[in-house]
């Protein structure tokens, strides 16, 4: 075998290109920020799924929130764990845990075993399937929370907070409006709460999100969306949890629930003087992102023998992951702004 040959078989089966990680062997790219001809999407949020690819792959579990958030695109899909030959590589998608439809992109090409992680989270979620971890040589993985100070809560532990938070305000006759994302967070929220509280209304923007989950088969509570009710009515919503989108705070819409508590949602709750920058009564430590334990169990349990970090606290990773003997490197993306803020 020449020496071009020997090259040729040990290439990078993931490259980093100006429209997005491309995979020479399979011609095809993963999460890309340019139009492409071919685009493998692990998740349908915004920082992952763009507008103008020609052909769309994703998994069978996110069609309904892709097609909900890109309409009209060319979309194929795959159960977890299907395979699928494209150019000289075999691919597959795994659960994430991240949110509905999230997945791991395994490529395998002569012998050799990527795993491109998109986005993922080890916590329990009742709205997705469970992060799996996928054996492989070359690990991709997400650091949006990778430093120590990021550890996370049991969830359940988490929501008996809100329930607390909603219960009180209900009590003295107040409104409780929890900012958190729309896709995946706010379903999240929904299914975990306690219902028997009182009523449950969402902002418009959460709603169209609520009923993709439903079609796909996600059990949700009984929920309205504000825009039902008249904006003079305010004691409708003086015993109700109100789910919102971060842009509604501080707009004209708050008005209409007359005397109501806030809080936020977000991993970021976990830094000293995030709630009171965020300008909120409360802020409850929730994300949907693995925290620093949860990292390290993810990319250990891959067997990786080289990981590659794309987006959040890279540089701190790539310094853990080589004192633990790893090859390690960074791939520069353009992932982490959706919603304008992240997705945390």
């Amino acid at each position: 075998m020449t020496n071009a040959s020997n090259q040729a078989e040990l290439a990078d089966l993931v490259v980093a290109r100006p429209e997005g990680l491309y995979c020479p062997p399979g011609d095809f790219y993963i999460d890309p920020w340019q139009p492409v001809e071919r685009a493998v999407i692990t998740h349908a949020h915004s920082d992952h799924a763009r507008f103008g690819h020609r052909h769309y792959l994703a998994s069978k579990a996110g069609a309904n929130v892709l097609l909900s958030r890109l309409a009209g695109i060319t979309l194929q899909t795959l159960a977890y764990g299907e395979r699928l030959d494209i150019g000289g590589t075999t691919v597959s998608l795994h659960p994430a845990g991240h949110v509905l439809g999230s997945a791991q992109l395994r490529i395998e090409h002569k012998g050799r075993v990527w795993v491109a992680s998109g986005d993922y989270k080890l916590d329990p979620d009742p709205t997705c399937e469970a992060f799996e971890p996928v054996r492989c040589d070359t690990f991709i993985t997400e650091s949006t929370f990778g430093l120590p100070i990021y550890r996370w809560d049991a969830p359940q532990t988490v929501f008996d907070g809100v329930d607390s938070w909603w219960r009180h305000n209900a009590a003295e006759g107040r409104a409780s409006v929890l900012f958190c994302y729309s896709f995946g967070k706010a379903q999240r929220v929904l299914a975990s709460v306690d219902a028997g509280i009182g009523p449950i209304f969402c902002h418009g923007a959460v709603e169209p999100l609520n009923r993709a989950y439903r079609d796909a088969g996600v059990r949700l509570p009984p929920v309205r969306p504000v825009s039902e009710i008249p904006a003079k009515d305010k004691a409708v919503f003086r015993h109700a949890l109100i789910v919102a989108p971060p842009s509604a705070q501080g707009s004209a819409w708050l008005k209409r629930f007359g005397d109501y508590s806030d809080a936020f949602a977000s991993g970021w709750m976990r830094l000293r003087g995030a709630r009171r920058r965020r300008g909120v009564d409360r802020g409850f430590v929730l994300s949907d992102h693995a925290d620093w334990p949860s990292l390290q169990t993810a990319i250990q349990a891959t067997g990786a023998e080289r990981v590659i970090v794309t987006h959040g606290s890279v540089e701190p990773m790539v310094r853990w992951l080589r004192e633990q003997g790893l090859e390690a490197g960074a791939f520069e993306t353009q992932y982490g702004d959706d919603n304008a803020a992240g997705d945390p």
